[in-house]
Protein backbone atom coordinates (compact mmCIF):
# COMPACT_ATOMS: atom_id res chain seq x y z
CA UNK A 1 0.00 0.00 0.00
CA UNK A 2 1.24 3.66 -1.03
CA UNK A 3 2.10 5.68 2.00
CA UNK A 4 -0.19 8.45 3.07
CA UNK A 5 3.16 10.79 3.21
CA UNK A 6 5.73 11.39 1.07
CA UNK A 7 9.29 13.53 1.49
CA UNK A 8 9.59 15.14 -1.42
CA UNK A 9 11.69 18.77 -2.59
CA UNK A 10 9.27 20.95 -1.95
CA UNK A 11 8.62 18.97 1.58
CA UNK A 12 5.92 16.38 2.54
CA UNK A 13 3.34 15.54 -0.01
CA UNK A 14 0.01 13.44 0.29
CA UNK A 15 -0.51 12.06 -3.13
CA UNK A 16 -3.51 10.34 -1.96
CA UNK A 17 -5.37 14.04 -1.66
CA UNK A 18 -2.27 15.97 -3.86
CA UNK A 19 -1.62 18.09 -0.97
CA UNK A 20 1.73 19.21 1.14
CA UNK A 21 2.10 19.81 4.62
CA UNK A 22 3.76 22.78 5.66
CA UNK A 23 5.62 23.23 2.31
CA UNK A 24 8.67 25.02 1.69
CA UNK A 25 8.34 25.99 -2.02
CA UNK A 26 5.15 27.75 -3.88
CA UNK A 27 2.32 24.80 -3.95
CA UNK A 28 -1.23 24.51 -5.10
CA UNK A 29 -2.61 23.39 -1.66
CA UNK A 30 -0.99 23.64 1.39
CA UNK A 31 -1.92 22.49 4.76
CA UNK A 32 -0.41 24.47 7.40
CA UNK A 33 0.26 23.06 11.27
CA UNK A 34 1.04 26.91 12.35
CA UNK A 35 1.95 30.32 11.26
CA UNK A 36 5.19 30.58 11.97
CA UNK A 37 7.55 31.53 9.38
CA UNK A 38 9.44 28.32 9.05
CA UNK A 39 6.23 26.44 8.59
CA UNK A 40 4.38 29.09 6.62
CA UNK A 41 5.53 30.50 3.63
CA UNK A 42 4.12 33.18 0.46
CA UNK A 43 3.18 31.66 -2.37
CA UNK A 44 0.72 29.10 -2.01
CA UNK A 45 -2.56 28.86 -3.85
CA UNK A 46 -4.56 27.52 -1.33
CA UNK A 47 -3.70 27.37 2.69
CA UNK A 48 -5.88 25.27 5.34
CA UNK A 49 -5.44 25.77 8.62
CA UNK A 50 -6.50 26.08 12.04
CA UNK A 51 -9.03 28.53 12.50
CA UNK A 52 -7.37 31.14 15.31
CA UNK A 53 -4.15 30.51 12.29
CA UNK A 54 -5.68 32.53 9.66
CA UNK A 55 -5.71 35.47 10.30
CA UNK A 56 -1.74 35.33 11.77
CA UNK A 57 -1.40 34.29 8.29
CA UNK A 58 -3.14 37.11 6.69
CA UNK A 59 -0.90 39.42 9.23
CA UNK A 60 2.14 37.90 7.73
CA UNK A 61 2.11 36.92 4.26
CA UNK A 62 -0.91 40.19 3.17
CA UNK A 63 -4.82 39.52 2.81
CA UNK A 64 -4.81 38.52 -0.61
CA UNK A 65 -4.01 34.67 0.22
CA UNK A 66 -6.98 32.48 -0.29
CA UNK A 67 -7.65 30.64 3.01
CA UNK A 68 -9.72 27.53 4.46
CA UNK A 69 -10.39 26.80 8.07
CA UNK A 70 -11.01 24.19 10.46
CA UNK A 71 -11.88 24.01 13.79
CA UNK A 72 -9.97 21.46 16.05
CA UNK A 73 -11.15 18.17 15.56
CA UNK A 74 -13.57 18.53 13.02
CA UNK A 75 -13.11 16.28 9.70
CA UNK A 76 -12.96 17.13 6.24
CA UNK A 77 -12.08 15.26 2.64
CA UNK A 78 -9.22 15.81 0.19
CA UNK A 79 -9.85 13.63 -2.45
CA UNK A 80 -11.19 10.88 -0.55
CA UNK A 81 -8.19 11.60 2.64
CA UNK A 82 -9.75 12.54 5.55
CA UNK A 83 -8.04 15.28 7.93
CA UNK A 84 -8.17 16.80 10.73
CA UNK A 85 -6.58 19.27 13.37
CA UNK A 86 -5.48 18.52 16.81
CA UNK A 87 -3.91 20.75 19.05
CA UNK A 88 -0.51 21.11 19.59
CA UNK A 89 0.24 23.16 22.33
CA UNK A 90 3.05 24.98 20.44
CA UNK A 91 1.57 28.42 19.76
CA UNK A 92 -2.23 29.91 19.48
CA UNK A 93 -3.92 27.66 16.51
CA UNK A 94 -1.13 25.16 16.27
CA UNK A 95 -1.71 21.75 15.13
CA UNK A 96 -1.23 18.24 14.46
CA UNK A 97 -2.54 17.05 11.57
CA UNK A 98 -4.30 13.66 11.25
CA UNK A 99 -4.39 12.02 7.80
CA UNK A 100 -7.06 8.74 7.36
CA UNK A 101 -7.33 6.73 4.05
CA UNK A 102 -8.07 2.79 3.28
CA UNK A 103 -7.15 1.76 6.73
CA UNK A 104 -4.29 3.93 7.53
CA UNK A 105 -4.06 6.27 10.16
CA UNK A 106 -0.72 8.51 10.13
CA UNK A 107 -0.02 12.32 12.40
CA UNK A 108 2.27 14.88 11.30
CA UNK A 109 2.64 16.79 14.84
CA UNK A 110 4.01 19.78 13.62
CA UNK A 111 6.54 21.82 16.13
CA UNK A 112 4.71 20.49 19.81
CA UNK A 113 4.90 21.14 23.95
CA UNK A 114 3.01 18.71 26.10
CA UNK A 115 2.93 21.62 28.99
CA UNK A 116 -0.37 23.17 28.97
CA UNK A 117 0.90 27.25 29.36
CA UNK A 118 -2.56 28.23 30.29
CA UNK A 119 -3.77 30.38 26.99
CA UNK A 120 -3.01 27.56 23.75
CA UNK A 121 -5.34 24.43 23.68
CA UNK A 122 -3.29 21.83 25.69
CA UNK A 123 -1.65 19.06 23.35
CA UNK A 124 -3.79 15.72 22.49
CA UNK A 125 -1.89 12.73 21.68
CA UNK A 126 -3.51 11.31 18.52
CA UNK A 127 -3.91 7.36 18.06
CA UNK A 128 -2.51 6.83 14.54
CA UNK A 129 -0.47 4.17 12.77
CA UNK A 130 2.29 6.44 11.98
CA UNK A 131 3.49 9.51 13.82
CA UNK A 132 6.23 12.31 12.19
CA UNK A 133 7.31 13.91 15.25
CA UNK A 134 9.79 17.02 15.63
CA UNK A 135 12.84 16.76 17.37
CA UNK A 136 13.78 20.41 17.95
CA UNK A 137 15.42 19.35 21.55
CA UNK A 138 15.58 15.97 21.11
CA UNK A 139 18.38 15.33 23.44
CA UNK A 140 19.01 14.29 27.76
CA UNK A 141 19.83 17.43 28.47
CA UNK A 142 17.07 19.26 27.59
CA UNK A 143 14.46 18.85 30.63
CA UNK A 144 11.96 21.63 31.33
CA UNK A 145 11.75 23.29 34.44
CA UNK A 146 8.16 23.57 35.96
CA UNK A 147 6.70 26.67 34.23
CA UNK A 148 5.73 28.17 37.55
CA UNK A 149 9.33 28.13 38.43
CA UNK A 150 10.04 29.61 35.53
CA UNK A 151 7.83 32.30 35.99
CA UNK A 152 8.69 33.23 39.26
CA UNK A 153 12.26 33.45 38.79
CA UNK A 154 11.51 35.72 35.37
CA UNK A 155 9.44 37.81 38.05
CA UNK A 156 12.37 38.41 40.20
CA UNK A 157 14.96 39.29 38.03
CA UNK A 158 12.06 41.55 36.72
CA UNK A 159 12.21 43.70 39.99
CA UNK A 160 16.00 43.02 40.39
CA UNK A 161 16.44 44.81 37.42
CA UNK A 162 14.22 47.81 38.19
CA UNK A 163 15.67 48.21 41.48
CA UNK A 164 19.03 48.84 39.62
CA UNK A 165 17.56 51.61 37.94
CA UNK A 166 17.61 49.57 35.23
CA UNK A 167 14.93 48.87 32.36
CA UNK A 168 13.81 45.17 31.84
CA UNK A 169 13.87 43.22 28.70
CA UNK A 170 12.33 40.64 27.39
CA UNK A 171 13.47 38.60 24.58
CA UNK A 172 11.18 36.01 22.78
CA UNK A 173 9.93 35.38 19.51
CA UNK A 174 6.48 37.00 18.62
CA UNK A 175 4.33 34.39 17.91
CA UNK A 176 4.47 31.86 21.24
CA UNK A 177 6.94 33.44 23.38
CA UNK A 178 5.49 36.94 23.58
CA UNK A 179 1.82 36.29 24.42
CA UNK A 180 2.93 33.62 27.18
CA UNK A 181 5.27 35.82 28.89
CA UNK A 182 1.99 38.59 28.95
CA UNK A 183 -0.33 35.52 30.27
CA UNK A 184 2.92 35.03 33.31
CA UNK A 185 3.40 38.63 34.00
CA UNK A 186 0.06 39.47 33.40
CA UNK A 187 -0.37 40.50 37.45
CA UNK A 188 2.39 42.17 37.86
CA UNK A 189 2.05 46.56 38.52
CA UNK A 190 4.42 47.09 35.29
CA UNK A 191 3.50 48.57 32.01
CA UNK A 192 4.29 46.43 28.89
CA UNK A 193 5.74 48.15 25.67
CA UNK A 194 5.92 45.85 23.18
CA UNK A 195 7.77 45.51 19.92
CA UNK A 196 5.77 47.07 16.96
CA UNK A 197 6.08 42.57 15.68
CA UNK A 198 4.82 41.90 18.87
CA UNK A 199 2.20 43.78 19.15
CA UNK A 200 0.63 43.83 15.83
CA UNK A 201 0.25 40.09 15.98
CA UNK A 202 -1.28 41.17 19.94
CA UNK A 203 -3.53 43.13 18.21
CA UNK A 204 -4.53 40.95 15.64
CA UNK A 205 -5.34 37.72 18.07
CA UNK A 206 -7.74 40.25 20.55
CA UNK A 207 -9.31 41.47 17.31
CA UNK A 208 -9.97 37.61 16.48
CA UNK A 209 -9.97 35.97 20.11
CA UNK A 210 -11.39 39.23 22.54
CA UNK A 211 -12.11 36.44 24.87
CA UNK A 212 -8.13 36.50 25.08
CA UNK A 213 -8.40 39.93 27.20
CA UNK A 214 -8.57 38.80 30.66
CA UNK A 215 -5.66 36.79 29.92
CA UNK A 216 -3.14 39.82 29.10
CA UNK A 217 -2.57 43.12 30.39
CA UNK A 218 -2.81 46.25 28.65
CA UNK A 219 -0.20 46.66 26.37
CA UNK A 220 1.52 49.41 24.41
CA UNK A 221 3.77 49.93 21.05
CA UNK A 222 7.38 50.44 21.26
CA UNK A 223 7.67 53.19 18.87
CA UNK A 224 10.50 55.19 17.91
CA UNK A 225 8.98 58.22 19.69
CA UNK A 226 8.66 56.88 23.10
CA UNK A 227 11.24 58.80 25.65
CA UNK A 228 13.50 56.63 27.89
CA UNK A 229 11.61 59.03 30.69
CA UNK A 230 8.08 57.85 30.14
CA UNK A 231 9.60 53.98 30.86
CA UNK A 232 9.26 54.25 34.53
CA UNK A 233 8.19 50.94 35.95
CA UNK A 234 8.05 49.43 32.51
CA UNK A 235 8.72 46.03 31.29
CA UNK A 236 9.55 45.93 27.22
CA UNK A 237 8.93 42.94 25.11
CA UNK A 238 11.24 42.32 22.06
CA UNK A 239 11.74 39.93 19.19
CA UNK A 240 15.35 38.50 18.65
CA UNK A 241 16.00 40.25 15.35
CA UNK A 242 15.59 43.09 17.59
CA UNK A 243 18.39 42.21 19.89
CA UNK A 244 21.20 42.42 17.18
CA UNK A 245 20.10 46.52 16.12
CA UNK A 246 20.87 49.47 17.86
CA UNK A 247 17.61 50.51 18.28
CA UNK A 248 17.88 49.80 21.69
CA UNK A 249 20.71 52.41 22.27
CA UNK A 250 18.45 55.26 23.41
CA UNK A 251 16.82 52.80 26.06
CA UNK A 252 20.29 52.78 27.74
CA UNK A 253 20.42 51.74 30.81
CA UNK A 254 18.55 48.58 30.33
CA UNK A 255 19.09 44.50 31.01
CA UNK A 256 18.18 42.23 28.78
CA UNK A 257 16.53 38.79 29.81
CA UNK A 258 16.03 35.97 26.84
CA UNK A 259 13.70 33.40 26.71
CA UNK A 260 14.28 30.16 24.52
CA UNK A 261 15.05 26.64 25.22
CA UNK A 262 18.36 26.93 23.68
CA UNK A 263 19.42 29.03 27.26
CA UNK A 264 19.26 25.09 28.81
CA UNK A 265 22.40 25.02 27.84
CA UNK A 266 25.79 27.10 29.31
CA UNK A 267 26.94 29.53 27.40
CA UNK A 268 23.99 30.11 25.40
CA UNK A 269 23.55 33.33 27.27
CA UNK A 270 27.22 34.86 26.19
CA UNK A 271 26.97 33.81 22.53
CA UNK A 272 23.99 35.76 22.07
CA UNK A 273 24.64 38.80 24.17
CA UNK A 274 22.10 38.64 26.97
CA UNK A 275 22.06 39.23 30.53
CA UNK A 276 19.80 36.35 31.82
CA UNK A 277 19.08 33.64 30.49
CA UNK A 278 15.19 32.01 30.98
CA UNK A 279 14.56 28.06 28.80
CA UNK A 280 11.07 28.62 28.74
CA UNK A 281 10.30 26.79 25.34
CA UNK A 282 7.36 26.35 23.28
CA UNK A 283 8.89 22.77 22.17
CA UNK A 284 8.20 19.60 24.03
CA UNK A 285 11.41 18.60 25.84
CA UNK A 286 13.17 15.47 25.93
CA UNK A 287 11.00 13.66 28.08
CA UNK A 288 7.74 15.71 26.45
CA UNK A 289 8.71 13.97 23.31
CA UNK A 290 9.39 10.66 24.34
CA UNK A 291 5.64 10.57 26.29
CA UNK A 292 4.11 12.07 22.91
CA UNK A 293 5.39 9.71 20.82
CA UNK A 294 4.34 6.77 23.34
CA UNK A 295 0.85 8.39 23.93
CA UNK A 296 0.02 7.73 20.09
CA UNK A 297 0.60 4.11 20.20
CA UNK A 298 2.40 4.16 16.33
CA UNK A 299 3.66 1.57 14.44
CA UNK A 300 6.14 3.45 13.17
CA UNK A 301 8.08 6.64 14.05
CA UNK A 302 9.56 9.03 11.78
CA UNK A 303 11.60 11.72 13.18
CA UNK A 304 12.15 15.32 11.47
CA UNK A 305 13.44 18.85 12.37
CA UNK A 306 16.02 18.98 15.38
CA UNK A 307 18.51 16.17 17.05
CA UNK A 308 16.65 13.44 15.08
CA UNK A 309 19.62 10.61 14.73
CA UNK A 310 19.93 10.95 18.93
CA UNK A 311 15.83 10.52 19.40
CA UNK A 312 15.52 8.16 16.53
CA UNK A 313 18.27 6.09 17.73
CA UNK A 314 16.48 6.02 21.53
CA UNK A 315 13.34 5.13 20.31
CA UNK A 316 14.92 1.95 18.96
CA UNK A 317 17.00 0.95 21.29
CA UNK A 318 15.23 1.96 24.72
CA UNK A 319 11.69 1.97 23.39
CA UNK A 320 11.52 -0.86 21.34
CA UNK A 321 9.66 1.44 18.72
CA UNK A 322 10.16 1.13 14.97
CA UNK A 323 11.73 4.76 14.67
CA UNK A 324 14.05 6.54 11.94
CA UNK A 325 14.91 9.79 10.54
CA UNK A 326 12.94 11.25 7.58
CA UNK A 327 14.77 13.44 5.33
CA UNK A 328 13.18 16.71 4.70
CA UNK A 329 14.69 19.66 3.62
CA UNK A 330 15.96 21.78 6.29
CA UNK A 331 13.42 24.50 8.14
CA UNK A 332 15.04 27.10 9.30
CA UNK A 333 14.85 28.96 12.48
CA UNK A 334 11.57 30.93 14.09
CA UNK A 335 13.09 34.10 12.96
CA UNK A 336 9.52 35.29 12.01
CA UNK A 337 10.59 39.13 12.11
Amino acid sequence: MQPLLLATENGLYCPQGDFYIDPIKPVKRAVITHAHSDHARAGHAFYLCQTDTAPLLKLRLGDQIHTETLDYGVKTYIQGVELNFFPAGHVIGSAQIRLAYRGQTWVVSGDYKVVDDGITPAFEPVRCHVFITESTFGLPIYRWAVQSVLQSRIQQWIWQTLAQQQLPILVGYSLGKAQRLLYLLKDETLNFWLHPSIYHIHQTLLQHRPELQPYFPFVQPLNPDVKRAELQQSLILIPPAALETKALDRLQPYATGYCSGWMQVHGQARQRKTDAAFPLSDHADWPGLISAVEATGAEKVWVTHGFTHSLARYLREEKKLDADVWGLPAFEDETEE
